[in-house]
């Protein structure tokens, strides 16, 4: 009998079916595996309807960053439907006055033609300080923000910034849970990783060493270790 999982990865914010790359095959082993599409809309609700409209039947859901946020949209609105859940460098908080101001200027700057400019902007909170200087990391984060486009990281930013706070409904989480972050992650502190392990019951938490905001890339083995422990059990 087929007891394979189909998995379903969301990536974050400016970021492409790339970041997940060198992870992917090691989680194809236990399911077909699908990378969501998420630049077409501009709100949580939207981008999640779609994602499920687009998604098999029940599967296992890993969303990054912005995708974290994807995903527990996906949570309040088919539950039933999500076998596993790991929430990769996320976040349950809303976003704060000062984060939407920011994200407000850089989609300004962004439809003004320079993409590559506020993705340098960011580059130092996505990776760990020891790849500050790593081109070739740099490198894929343009190639993701060319693939997702101004136009695509715009709705991005807005459905980020109208975001739900989801806290108040991490109590209501019932699946096998991985809580995944890296060690020096400086855009979303490994506290908030804590506070979502803290508040799904049974989660599991793993900080990988030496890593930033973008396991995936950075730290692929430590990354693909820990999914395919989170898929296999």
């Amino acid at each position: 009998m087929d007891t394979s999982l189909p998995i379903v990865l969301i990536p974050g914010l400016a970021s492409s079916p790339r970041i997940y790359a060198p992870v992917a095959p090691a989680l194809w082993a236990f399911g077909p595996v699908t990378v969501a599409n998420h630049i077409r809309d501009d709100s949580m609700a939207a981008i999640a309807r779609r994602v499920l409209s687009e998604a098999p039947q029940r599967f296992a859901l890993a969303g990054h960053s912005m995708g974290g946020y994807i995903a527990f949209e996906i949570m309040r609105q088919a539950p039933d439907r999500v076998a596993k859940l790991a929430l990769i460098n996320t976040q349950a908080r809303p976003d704060s006055p000062e984060a939407s101001a920011r994200r407000t200027r850089q989609v300004g700057e962004a439809n003004a033609g320079r993409l590559h400019g506020v993705l340098d902007e960011l580059y130092p909170g996505f990776v760990h300080p020891s790849r500050a200087d790593d081109n070739g990391l740099r490198r894929i984060i343009h190639d993701m923000g060319d693939d997702v486009g101004a136009a695509g990281f715009a709705r991005q930013q807005r459905a980020i910034i109208a975001r739900a706070d989801s806290r108040p409904t991490l109590a209501t989480i019932a699946c096998s849970t991985l809580v995944l972050s890296g060690d020096t992650d400086n855009t979303i502190p490994n506290s908030l990783s804590q506070e979502m392990a803290d508040g799904i019951a049974g989660a599991k938490l793993v900080i990988i060493p030496d890593c930033g905001h973008m396991p995936q890339i950075e730290q692929p083995a430590a990354t693909a270790a820990a999914l395919t422990e989170w898929l296999r059990n």
